[in-house]
């Protein structure tokens, strides 16, 4: 009896995460120069995280650690420009034979999760990090604002990968009064 129990509830579980795989896996970039992606990225939007509430100033920092791996920095104030400053600080790991694209980002041991550079324009000005499940996505710049046609044009690159742009969130920035 309980050997039943236990076959129904793992094909249940199989059956679930096997129709989650509808959608075609996202393509990256073919390739990615890391030491040009390296610095200050401001997060314009997201589809965001448990931890992103109500982020204000978001900004993303990668620097290069001599081991390979990719100190990062997740920096903002929570609910408002002048609210409880918040930093994370998760370590990517590129994948290797991935033209440095995909990462696998760790917040916490033994855990890392998908991280996929999908969309960097040429003047590495403007990113797309996305995730195959399209549960999470971040638009990011190097400049803290960004003008509507751009904005729109990555939103739309955002829609065509099978992303609900409607959980899109657009975080505010003013960095003039930087603490």
């Amino acid at each position: 009896m309980m050997k039943n129990f236990i076959k129904v509830i793992c094909m249940t579980i199989l059956s679930v995460l096997t129709g989650c795989q509808s959608l075609p896996p996202i393509q990256t970039v073919p390739q990615v120069d890391l030491p040009r992606f390296m610095g200050q990225w401001y997060v314009i939007a997201a589809i965001p995280t448990f931890i992103e509430k109500a982020p204000y100033n978001p900004i993303e920092e990668y620097k290069a650690n001599t081991d390979g791996s990719i100190a990062t920095t997740f920096s903002f104030h929570q609910g408002g420009f002048n609210g409880p400053f918040k930093i994370y600080q998760p370590t990517g790991f590129v994948v290797p034979d991935s033209g440095n694209a995909e990462w696998k980002m760790q917040f916490v041991w033994p855990f890392k999760s998908e991280y996929l550079i999908v969309y960097l324009s040429d003047d590495y000005q403007h990113t797309i990090i996305a995730r195959n499940k399209r549960d999470y996505v971040w638009l990011m710049s190097r400049s803290p604002n960004m003008d509507t046609q751009t904005y729109n044009d990555l939103v739309a690159k955002i829609k065509a990968m099978g992303y609900d742009i409607s959980k899109l969130r657009v975080f505010p920035h003013d960095h003039a009064n930087k603490k």
